[in-house]
């Protein structure tokens, strides 16, 4: 032992820095993510584990605390360590303070012990550090053991066999495993959490299906991604505003509808009636492209419009009552069915009562006084100014006027030569009103379209506000359709088929002056191969050919194969040009009578100013300078979106180009994860606040 004992010396001196060396781990908040029968440890973000260990600290979570974390879309409750969902129904997770990590066998991702274990694992490495005696082995509750052989290397060894039929006890059997003290060693992906200030809340609302991706997840995850991409555009193009303390973020919150009109036993019925044979692929048009039929059938329609709305309701009280201080406006965005569900909802929007009694009783005054003058100005027109004094006195208006019949004419005084001039008036407005609005197949009170004037009153200016009131008139299917307790701002459609099912109802045109009723903006927003979108503006200026809004990528410029593509295209137009001009002035020269030498000089100049002459109308309709597409955007598309551009098309990736049709059904998939779709929004959403991206991107509005 005196031999032993020689080295001591120095030890008290060793000790103290040992002694110093032993730091407390830090612990960090994770849960137990469950995907595909497969757990999967997730950490908080910095600060809400932050929160969850201050909580922790206070000594609190012996009570029923709860937590909000994940922007408050998440609720932890720190007795019953359990992560709840706040906004939609979806499986409670585990939660655990975690200190003490093993890699798992499968996927290598580090797996955090038990609570109770981690305290005796960090026991047990506060004795080894303190006192420097290593080699230490510990047994776990499972009966599997670890071994701390020094700071840097610590092994977790899994038995074989589950049990041990000799009755042995545990040894260092199979493949030893890697142990991690602290969350700082495992490399994990730590998130620093999202602001807590909240300026704008949008409801996402699904297409037909339970999945909403090329990878079949739901609208929650699908949404999760379209977040978390608006917060990395939020930190790349509103730095200043975000430095400067404007801004937070944009809250974005997902609507289910299908598990509802699923839940209503239609299944079990078209269980029954469906074949046994490619019973897969028959399952799965059940699930999905049955919706779109659902929505057109009166009964089934009602279900899906009854719970859009009512869910946008009760997230939006639910939202207020946990966010009392949220100042904001809200917007909505729908995908795919999703984007039609939402526009034949804002269609039968109303404004306020109290508004709308106004207006009324403000119009009634203003119509008659308004309507009279409009009388005069007709009669004026047929040169029938000396009877206004006679309408004046029966109070006859512009609506009036265009319900009289002859009878009632002579009834007024008026003479035969006059009345025959007012009624052709009438019926040929009344004929040039039917021919606008005639649509196969239906009948003259079912031709209006959205925001059109009354058939009974062809030449009336009225904006439109009141024809969203008759579902007849957009040709929706007869519903009940309620209303939201809010305006939104803006309406974003996503792969939307509105047009295409508008141009199927029989609407034919959308007037100008038409707007949506309690919302003022309106995007269509699209990848060029998607199958399922389709265009607005044409239904609002058919008569002018223009192509959509091209989206600039987030990173400011145009993609490089599509800059190419205009290259080369501008190039062959030049070439065109070039060579027709050439053989233009070469045939000429030959078809040309023999002048005298005399004029030679003439003539040269003359070939001269004509080639020249005939080359300028030649390039103007083939190229498109910068003036066009200038003026391209000035284009007037009405009032569904504030005068404002409504089609939306984004620049198709590189290897896209190669195959439209192959890239077809990942284009109708692709606005979750488009940050091109997501910078559009938070700019429109932004503008309305008066804030604007760092550095505006080019060929944006």
């Amino acid at each position: 032992m005196s031999a032993r004992e020689q080295p001591q010396p120095p030890a008290p001196e060793a000790a103290e820095p040992a002694a110093g060396r032993y730091e407390a781990v830090v612990p960090h908040w994770f849960y137990c993510k469950v995907t595909g029968g497969r757990e999967r440890w997730v950490p908080f973000s910095a600060q809400d584990s932050e929160r969850l260990e201050e909580a922790h600290g206070s000594g609190r979570d012996k009570e029923d605390l709860v937590v909000p974390t994940s922007g408050g879309r998440y609720d932890v409750h720190l007795k019953k360590r359990q992560r709840v969902a706040v906004y939609w129904e979806e499986e409670v997770s585990e939660v655990r303070r975690c200190t003490w990590f093993y890699k798992g066998d499968k996927d290598n991702k580090y797996i955090p012990y038990s609570e109770t274990f981690s305290e005796e694992l960090e026991e047990a490495y506060m004795i080894a550090v303190t006192l420097d005696e290593w080699k230490k082995k510990l047994e776990s509750p499972s009966r599997e053991i670890i071994i701390l052989h020094n700071p840097k290397l610590m092994v977790h060894y899994h038995p074989v066999a589950t049990s041990d039929d000799w009755g042995s006890t545990p040894t260092e059997q199979g493949r030893p495993r890697t142990v991690k003290r602290g969350v700082e060693n495992i490399a994990a992906e730590i998130p620093n959490g999202e602001p807590l200030q909240i300026d704008h809340l949008v409801f996402v609302v699904h297409g037909i299906g339970p999945a909403c991706d090329i990878r079949f997840r739901s609208i929650i995850q699908c949404v999760n991604d379209f977040r978390n991409v608006s917060l990395s555009m939020l930190q790349a193009h509103f730095k200043k505003a975000q430095e400067q303390q404007q801004i937070g973020r944009v809250e974005f919150l997902p609507v289910n509808w299908h598990s509802s009109l699923h839940s209503t036993g239609v299944d079990v019925d078209l269980e029954r009636i469906t074949l046994p044979s490619i019973n897969r692929l028959r399952h799965f048009i059940n699930d999905t492209i049955l919706d779109v039929f659902f929505y057109n059938s009166s009964t089934y329609c009602q279900t899906i419009v009854d719970t859009v709305a009512s869910e946008m309701n009760r997230l939006y009280q639910l939202f207020l009552q946990r966010n009392p201080l949220f100042k904001g406006g809200v917007s909505i965005a729908g995908h795919s069915l999703g984007s039609l569900i939402l526009f034949d909802l804002l269609t039968n929007q109303k404004a306020a009562p109290e508004e709308d009694e106004q207006s009324e009783e403000g119009s009634r005054t203003a119509s008659s006084n308004g309507g009279i003058e409009e009388v005069k100005e007709i009669l004026k027109k047929l040169e029938l100014s000396e009877y206004c004094d006679v309408f004046e006195k029966e109070k006859m208006d512009r609506q009036a006027l265009f319900l009289c019949t002859e009878k009632n004419l002579k009834e007024m005084g008026i003479p035969l030569g006059p009345r025959m001039k007012i009624l052709h008036y009438i019926s040929s407005k009344m004929e040039m009103q039917d021919q606008r609005a005639a649509a196969p197949g239906r009948s003259r009170e079912h031709r209006a379209e959205p925001g059109s004037p009354s058939q009974r009153d062809p030449d009336s200016t009225d904006d439109g506000k009141n024809c969203q009131y008759r579902d007849v008139g957009l040709g929706q299917v007869s519903a009940n359709y309620p209303q939201l307790n809010y305006k939104p701002t803006i309406f974003f459609a996503f792969g939307s088929p509105i047009g295409m099912f508008l141009t199927v109802r029989g609407v034919k045109r959308i007037n100008p002056n038409y707007s949506l009723p309690t919302c003022k903006g309106f995007f269509n927003i699209f990848h060029p191969f998607d199958p399922v979108a389709y265009r607005i503006e044409p239904m609002i200026v058919p008569d002018l050919e223009f192509e959509p809004m091209l989206l600039p990528h987030h990173k400011g410029r145009k993609r490089m194969h599509l800059e190419l593509k205009e290259g080369l295209t501008r190039m062959s137009v030049d070439l065109k040009n070039n060579l027709l001009g050439s053989l233009r002035v070469a045939w000429q020269s030959f078809t040309r009578a023999p002048l005298p030498a005399v004029e030679a000089a003439n003539t040269d100049a003359e070939v001269e100013a004509e080639a020249s002459a005939e080359k300028q109308p030649e390039t103007k309709p083939d190229e498109t300078p910068a003036a066009v597409k200038e003026e391209a955007t000035l284009i007037n598309v009405g009032r569904l979106n504030g005068g404002n551009r409504i089609d939306y098309v984004l620049q198709e990736k590189p290897i896209e180009s190669f195959n439209e049709y192959l890239f077809a059904l990942q284009g109708h998939l692709c606005y979750w994860e488009s940050e091109d779709t997501v910078l559009l929004v938070l700019k429109e959403i932004y503008q309305t606040q008066g804030i604007t991206l760092d550095q505006p991107l080019p060929g944006s509005q």
